[in-house]
């Protein structure tokens, strides 16, 4: 597996990682944690260092199966979770909940996932999202504060603005920005890629195969079950997805001429963007993952990029990606 680094901030991590989230929660019911172990045991095994995790997901069961499946390999990996949200009240999903990054609780919430993960370190702590009642300064700080004492390594900031991480930056260097990225959502494209770069930090792309969508893995006719949480998604509405099958249908036509799969289009297309983009595919299936895995050695041409690019420009897409209340959360 070839490896990245994450900005300038000395953070190198297999140059594809992988998203833990679905493996306890949102997609439906949670997979029996002893084959989730097995897989993050698989993933090392074939060369992923980079493992993603959060006290949300679930919440609190996916770093504990994180913890439990990687604790005997915990030197060779990279562990990253995230705090920010409250989780005292009932179980809810995140948006309905509320955000929380005091300095005191973000120092509760190190604590309590250091025991889930079976850990003495965070490789890289994120904040889940920007909490605006709490000044991004004072968040920096508290991080800075675990870093000195050894239980961060690295900070992280989730779907920031740039505005956000220019402060951040200013107090505690960020190592990673994580946001939504791929061929469906671009945003990031108009400004904040370019903040990235010119402060040295990474890009770690959450969903970039659109939550399962651009691998082609829904239909329109696909329903989906009352706990997958796209259920509850603009994006994933049926009208939403029979609109935006135009686009699954050109990755397919592209990856047909390319001998690979449409998602392994969509990664390689990110791997291929900057050097320092790393991102972080999730599933429960050792097939799908050793099929993610492969784009890693994938060696797309420019002609090969631009043929990408000028497909999906014809293709329009339809639905907000989020509900309202959720994108309100989000500073992009």
């Amino acid at each position: 597996m070839q490896t990245r680094k994450l900005g300038t901030s000395g953070l190198e991590v297999s140059a594809i990682g992988l998203g833990c989230m679905g493996m306890t929660a949102y997609y439906g019911p949670g997979k029996d944690k002893q084959e989730m172990k097995s897989l993050l045991l698989a993933a090392v095994e074939r060369g992923v260092t980079l493992f993603d995790t959060a006290e949300v997901y679930g919440p609190f069961v996916n770093e504990e199966v994180v913890g439990e499946g990687l604790e005997s390999v915990r030197d060779q990996v990279v562990l990253a979770t995230k705090f920010g949200f409250d989780l005292s009240g009932p179980e809810k999903m995140p948006g309905s909940i509320g955000l929380n990054s005091r300095p005191e609780h973000i120092k509760q919430v190190c604590e309590q996932s250091l025991k889930r993960l079976r850990t003495d370190r965070i490789d890289l702590f994120y904040q889940h999202r920007v909490d605006p009642n709490v000044p991004i300064e004072d968040v920096a700080g508290a991080v800075q504060e675990l870093i000195a004492d050894g239980k961060v390594k690295h900070f992280g900031l989730s779907e920031a603005g740039i505005e956000t991480i220019r402060r951040a930056h200013a107090v505690q260097p960020v190592a990673a920005l994580q946001s939504e990225y791929s061929l469906w959502w671009r945003r990031i494209e108009d400004e904040t890629l370019g903040v990235l770069e010119e402060l040295g930090i990474g890009l770690v792309p959450y969903s970039p195969l659109g939550r399962g969508f651009l691998a082609g893995a829904l239909k329109g006719t696909t329903k989906l079950a009352s706990e997958d949480f796209r259920a509850k998604l603009p994006r994933f509405s049926p009208e939403a997805l029979e609109a935006n099958q135009g686009l699954v249908d050109v990755l397919q036509e592209v990856a047909g001429r390319m001998h690979a799969t449409p998602a392994q289009i969509c990664l390689a297309w990110l791997l291929a963007q900057k050097p320092w983009i790393v991102p972080i595919p999730g599933t429960t299936n050792l097939g799908r993952l050793e099929e993610n895995l492969n784009t890693a050695t994938m060696q797309l041409s420019a002609e090969d990029l631009q043929e990408i690019e000028d497909a999906a420009a014809k293709v329009a897409i339809f639905g907000e990606r989020y509900p309202e209340q959720l994108e309100q959360m989000t500073g992009l």
